[in-house]
């Protein structure tokens, strides 16, 4: 594999640009006119304008993706996380063109994509599911009655995608009933398929995921867990390995099944399989992403391993090595930086006028002083990971690093993880889904006192 085409942007493009390097590996950035002077662009070997500022119109225009990719010799394509790197359709084509696609099996893919078909494929493997229905609910007056044989509070979730705005809490027949129409409106615009189904809320639970991988020579390995609980409107935005209080037999019995949810569909490349765990510690398969996650710096800095040369040694043909081969050392967490106003987390686009990061850190960022965020894409700036001896260490030198971190012209939420790291509520690394959101409302009642 000599070049490498990144369909993707910003801070996974400069990730994967970063390996590649390492490999003696050629890259290919594509951009869209928004994007042209960011760094990527000038870090890649070759950059392509790939369209006007809108992703349909640029980063979601598979066919022209891959024409770029046979126009300059590329090998594979690495489609990074988000946009079309869990799009089967586009996996297919990647492979029908003679390119090496760096990640799973189109049919793994479209068949992850679909939540109500990989519950079903899971309930096979023996993997336990949040009880819910096993077919999708056509109409209100069906999903009434299922609930009503769920019981609420429930999640009223789209099958053809994931992520906070595939999903919402009902807690009511109400709820459900002025909610129906438009999570199926949502998932129709979002995903191109409005098939909907419903799932048992767990109260109280956190979402802990296992990183896989898998190669062409029939191996499975996981890489441990990461515990994504600390989310804003169901989004990650804290996300840190080990996960704190879980018990070490009950961390043992989620890698195994995450080993039989990959066993099941035959797997390959990387992928996570997340959990939600209750508070008496019983476990239930979420999804499977097959793709590589934001968070996967996490899992780097605790087993010392490189995920992006993996997934090009596998595409490649590699093998991997042996589950005892693979172990942790240290803690690490992660810090999603977004410019948003850290109050209402409504987007906050502009120029990043100063940016000071401080030591301690490894920062992987799309964006330098000077560059714009614009209102087009994500506006998360950075990726901030902190490591430590033990967590209590990762947490210090997180206090020391966001006391010294500084971005000037767009609003962030900095103040937000200063405040939130020294809360018990963190802090006691007890925490649930919906723990931020619980601490912001009761700070701000005790601010008003």
């Amino acid at each position: 594999m000599k070049k490498i085409l990144i369909a993707n942007r910003g801070e996974i493009a400069r990730r994967i640009i970063r390996t590649c390097e390492r490999l003696g590996i050629e890259t290919i950035a594509i951009h869209s006119e928004a994007d042209g002077d960011l760094p990527y662009v000038s870090e890649a070997t070759e950059a392509v304008l790939i369209g006007p500022n809108p992703v349909v119109q640029s980063y979601l225009q598979a066919e022209k993706i891959i024409e770029t990719a046979l126009e300059h010799n590329a090998d594979a394509i690495h489609p990074g996380y988000g946009l079309l790197s869990e799009n089967a359709g586009f996996a297919r084509k990647v492979q029908e063109a003679g390119l090496i696609f760096i990640g799973p099996d189109s049919g793994i893919i479209d068949m992850m994509g679909d939540k109500i078909e990989s519950r079903r494929a899971m309930i096979k493997a023996g993997v336990p599911v949040v009880p819910g229905t096993e077919e999708g609910v056509a109409s209100l007056e069906e999903a009434i009655a299922e609930a009503d044989k769920i019981g609420y509070p429930l999640m009223l979730k789209a099958s053809g995608g994931g992520g906070g705005i595939g999903m919402v809490r009902c807690e009511s027949e109400q709820a459900l009933s002025q909610q129906f129409d438009s999570v199926k409106n949502r998932a129709k615009a979002y995903f191109g398929n409005d098939v909907v189904y419903l799932e048992k809320f767990i109260a109280d639970a956190r979402h802990i995921e296992v990183q896989i991988f898998g190669d062409s020579h029939g191996n499975l390995v996981h890489l441990y867990e990461r515990n994504c609980s600390v989310q804003r409107r169901n989004q990650k935005v804290i996300e840190e390995s080990p996960s704190p209080h879980l018990p070490q037999d009950v961390r043992e019995r989620l890698c195994e099944a995450a080993i039989r949810a990959g066993e099941a569909v035959g797997y390959s490349n990387a992928g996570t399989v997340e959990f939600i765990v209750d508070q008496s510690n019983e476990f239930y398969f979420l999804e499977m992403n097959t793709r590589l996650q934001v968070e996967h710096p996490v899992t780097e800095e605790v087993t010392g391993l490189d995920l992006v040369e993996w997934q090009i040694d596998v595409a490649r043909g590699g093998k991997l090595p042996a589950q005892h081969e693979i172990t942790t050392n240290g803690h690490a967490i992660e810090y999603r930086i977004y410019a948003e106003d850290p109050k209402t987390f409504f987007p906050s686009p502009g120029k990043l006028e100063r940016i000071e990061w401080g030591e301690g850190a490894r920062i992987e960022t799309g964006y330098e002083q000077g560059d714009s965020v614009t209102p087009f894409y994500d506006p998360m700036i950075s990726k901030v990971i902190i490591t430590g001896t033990d967590r209590t260490d990762a947490i210090l030198n997180s206090r020391e690093f966001f006391n010294r971190a500084t971005i000037d012209g767009v609003k962030t939420n900095i103040p937000l993880f200063k405040e939130f790291i020294e809360s018990q509520e963190f802090i006691s690394g007890e925490y649930a889904t919906a723990v931020l959101p619980q601490w912001m409302e009761k700070s701000k009642e005790e601010k008003t006192v």
